[in-house]
């Protein structure tokens, strides 16, 4: 056998590795929307306005996008299994912290130090999947079974957080993070193999300031929109300084001698369409999880447990369209796998957007549909986009791709999420993004 033949060679050995690192990956995204379902609980018994549940559910977004890149960095430069251990180290002492937290205060450090984790961990996760899978191959065969696990993660969560906090407490949410870190951390030394740290790339740390202040700074603006004006302080305070500072960090990076994030990365067309659908998608999902999950509680008043149960059929679907879109890659291509997945969770948002979330539109014939649909679609505009962004990005900047990828997932539920949410209605925030998909899956389809 080559040394080209061994490399396709898939073992069990990869598959365990493959195993752990994806429900890694899941769990960092069911830890996004842990507090999707029980978020009405939580403001009841903290006595919380809208606009605090708002930052809530957003704390762990922000922190886990604006480090991304700086994340994906230091995993290129000390190496992939190395970033991951840190990160699980945090992210795991964050989730120990969250359930204890007796205040909103101290939830909100939680989440935020959770994100921090969570920003190293995605990254360092994608930079070791590249050193399981050096075949180019078996490594585009993975991704694309990545891309859906984002979304598969942020569904288990609306189904178990909704169990877990009606049977006990939506604080023993954070157990299952907890419980995934620990076992990552025990599991690491023996599935993951060790990756060089690469001597020969310097951190850019000016780069990573502006990029991290940028992001935080623009992304809490648009977050507080739920509560301000466009115009009042609150908002154009963080906007315009977030705003400058990303401005700042462009131009640095264009005359950067090692820049954290080239500017030809994002200026690739196939690229920069692929990380536009996976944010539209992930916003997609998260609003119709929030919307939905506050919606059939306080308007139907439906229990979490309740609740949790509308969301079967999504994952049903899920499951069925991820595992129906790995073949037709293999006989459509990426791009036309993406483009039917965009056109489908639009079809499923505008279905949404029609009921109006009237509290007496049935489930069955008005919501269900329409649930199905947005989750078919999402699982393959996921998993072709995945595909289709870390095409021909070399291994060594597979930590610079994962910050990317993983940035564009948390930019969708964090910053697009936030500004929808001004729109005046869910429904209206629904066909937007419905028909933001639309718009997205023309420009990919006509794109090679």
């Amino acid at each position: 056998m080559t040394a080209a033949d061994a490399a396709r060679v898939v073992t069990t050995r990869h598959r365990y590795a493959f195993v752990l690192l994806g429900s890694i990956q899941a769990t960092l995204i069911f830890t996004l929307a842990a507090l999707a379902v029980p978020l009405a609980r939580i403001g009841c018994e903290f006595d919380l306005e809208r606009a605090d549940l708002i930052l809530l559910s957003a704390a762990y977004g922000l922190t886990f996008t604006g480090l991304l890149l700086f994340g994906g960095r230091l995993a290129d430069r000390y190496g992939g299994r190395r970033a991951l251990t840190a990160g699980l180290v945090l992210f795991a002492a964050a989730s120990a912290a969250a359930p204890l937290a007796p205040g909103i205060g101290a939830l909100l450090s939680a989440r935020f130090a959770q994100g921090a984790g969570a920003a190293l961990v995605a990254p360092a996760a994608m930079a070791v999947l590249r050193t399981v899978f050096p075949s180019l191959t078996a490594y585009g065969r993975a991704m694309a079974t990545w891309g859906g696990l984002s979304v598969l993660g942020a569904t288990a969560c609306n189904l178990l957080s909704g169990v877990i906090s009606a049977l006990l407490s939506w604080r023993w949410t954070f157990a299952v993070p907890l419980v995934v870190a620990l076992a990552a951390l025990a599991l690491t030394p023996q599935l993951l193999p060790d990756t060089a740290p690469n001597q020969h790339r310097t951190l850019d740390l000016p780069g990573a300031l502006l990029a991290t202040g940028g992001i935080t700074l623009a992304s809490y603006g648009l977050v507080v929109t739920d509560a301000s004006p466009w115009s009042s302080v609150d908002v154009l305070v963080p906007l315009l300084g977030g705003t400058a500072l990303l401005a700042a960090f462009w131009h640095a990076e264009r005359h950067a001698r090692d820049p954290l994030l080239p500017p030809r990365f994002l200026l690739d067309q196939q690229r920069a369409l692929a990380l536009t659908a996976i944010a539209l998608s992930a916003c997609g999902t998260a609003l119709t999880f929030v919307v939905l999950s506050l919606h059939l509680q306080q308007a139907r008043d439906w229990s979490p447990l309740q609740t949790s149960a509308a969301f079967v059929p999504f994952a049903i679907a899920l499951i069925a369209s991820g595992r129906v879109a790995g073949p037709l890659f293999g006989r459509y291509g990426a791009r036309a796998v993406t483009t039917a997945g965009l056109g489908t969770g639009a079809a499923g948002l505008a279905f949404l957007a029609l009921t109006r979330l009237d509290a007496h539109t049935s489930y069955a014939y008005g919501l269900l549909p329409g649930l199905v649909l947005l989750s078919a679609g999402t699982a393959a505009s996921f998993a072709g986009a995945t595909v289709r962004a870390t095409e021909g990005v070399p291994q060594q900047q597979t930590g610079l791709a994962g910050g990317v990828l993983n940035t564009a997932m948390e930019f969708g539920p964090t910053v697009l999420f936030a500004v929808l949410l001004t729109l005046g209605s869910d429904a209206s925030s629904l066909a937007v993004t419905g028909a933001a998909l639309a718009v997205v899956a023309l420009l990919n389809h006509r794109t090679k």
